[in-house]
């Protein structure tokens, strides 16, 4: 059986559902992809929408046997995947690439434990806000005084990683558009000033 092997996967193709055996890590080469799970009700919860350069299903590393989450192609996706056993073996060789899952998994934990005390404490309109920023911080680039993040995400995808309504989402964007901190299409997101909009949503700097 092949270690690794690459593939490409269509838009709303599931690349592994819940219960699946977990075998195997995924890197994306290009495309988007979103991690979530399904509650009590059958209501899809969103964890994350990741994209080209990112990892995913790395908790194959840490003894889960049968997945928890759902890995769904936002778009046409092509991924690497790789065998947990040959990663491993990878990973005693490599220090760095050990180094790396580890980060990995602790600031994918972090992310999960601050979206939750956001959705506990802060509004929505805070909570889009911060995301925003978040997301200039993560996946922007620095352009003079201003950040862009290209292949910007869809109002409904913030929605579901804000536990917002993209009625919503689209009513603090533009907002924040007619008062000139941002602007954005479908492509990417400008920010005007990183820390204008810290303020704006509060967040810590």
């Amino acid at each position: 059986m092949e270690a690794h092997r690459e593939r490409v996967f269509k838009k709303g193709d599931y690349i592994y559902l819940p219960e699946e055996d977990s075998k195997k890590i995924f890197f994306i080469k290009d495309g988007k992809v979103k991690i979530g799970t399904y509650g009590p009700s059958g209501k899809e919860i969103t964890k994350a929408v990741i994209s080209a350069g990112e990892v995913f299903g790395e908790l194959a590393l840490i003894h889960e046997d049968k997945r928890k989450d759902f890995a769904l192609a936002v778009d046409n996706t092509e991924v690497c995947s790789i065998d947990k056993g040959a990663l491993k073996s990878m990973m005693k060789d490599h220090s760095k690439l050990s180094l790396f899952l580890m980060k990995l998994m602790g600031n994918r934990q972090l992310e999960i434990e601050q979206r939750l005390e956001s959705l506990v404490f802060k509004d929505s309109r805070t909570r889009i806000i911060e995301f925003v920023h978040n997301l200039g911080e993560k996946k922007g680039q620095r352009v003079g005084y201003e950040t862009v993040v290209r292949k910007f995400m869809t109002h409904q995808e913030i929605a579901n990683l804000t536990a917002t309504s993209r009625q919503t989402v689209t009513t603090v964007l533009n907002e924040l558009r007619s008062r000139e901190l941002i602007t954005f299409n479908r492509r990417r997101l400008l920010i005007r000033d990183m820390d204008t909009l810290a303020k704006e949503g509060q967040v810590d700097v």
